[in-house]
């Protein structure tokens, strides 16, 4: 498994003189599409009503439940990075910890799968699921990840969307009514404006 964990990184990662333009991109979706999650959730949770905002809550639940497995799993079985045993071309500065699982698919996917198990964003969720391929392919053709690092991100995200959602009755309403009240100190000037939903 490993021999072919490296033979596909070997080939999908960056050439020894990659070109300029595929590395800009790549380094969009490697360390920047990310930021697209929290401020599709917060814009939600401003605009969406109570359905919308309950689904953000347990996508959220998900991607943390889904980097708190990860990092367990990082301290159970530490696995290096290809830049850590001098495999493969690096062309982004990445922290030398376990690779196994990305931390950035899992969050990523997490919310995505999330969103497809429950009524309301189903759409976002195929279009957020989707977009997680290019960020695995970036991940490791920038050298900061191997392919099974991309499958380990798969399963512990389908696993958290599962559990926050099956498990949902526990925490959903306490949360959201903690989160409504927050909502409404921080944004109550906006409320009255109309600017922001109640």
């Amino acid at each position: 498994m490993e021999h072919l964990n490296k033979t596909f990184f070997l080939w999908l990662n960056a050439p020894e003189h990659p070109n300029a333009l595929v590395v800009t991109l790549a380094t969009f979706f490697a360390e920047w599409l990310i930021w697209a999650v929290p401020i599709l959730i917060g814009i939600g949770w401003l605009r969406g009503n109570e359905n919308t905002r309950k689904v953000l809550l347990v996508a959220t639940a998900s991607g943390l439940l889904g980097l708190l497995t990860n990092q367990i799993i990082g301290m159970a079985w530490s696995h290096p990075r290809p830049f850590m045993v001098g495999l493969g071309h690096t062309l982004i500065p990445h922290v030398a910890d376990s690779s196994f699982p990305s931390d950035h698919l899992t969050l990523w996917w997490s919310v995505a799968i999330s969103f497809v198990l429950q009524r309301g964003l189903r759409s976002v969720g195929v279009a957020l699921a989707l977009f997680g391929l290019p960020i695995a392919w970036s991940r490791i053709y920038l050298g900061v990840h191997f392919p099974l690092d991309m499958l380990g991100a798969i399963a512990v995200a389908a696993f958290s969307a599962v559990l926050t959602l099956h498990e949902a009755r526990w925490y959903l309403g306490p949360i959201y009514r903690l989160a409504t009240r927050i909502h409404s100190l921080l944004f109550g000037r906006l409320i009255a404006l109309g600017w922001v939903r109640e």
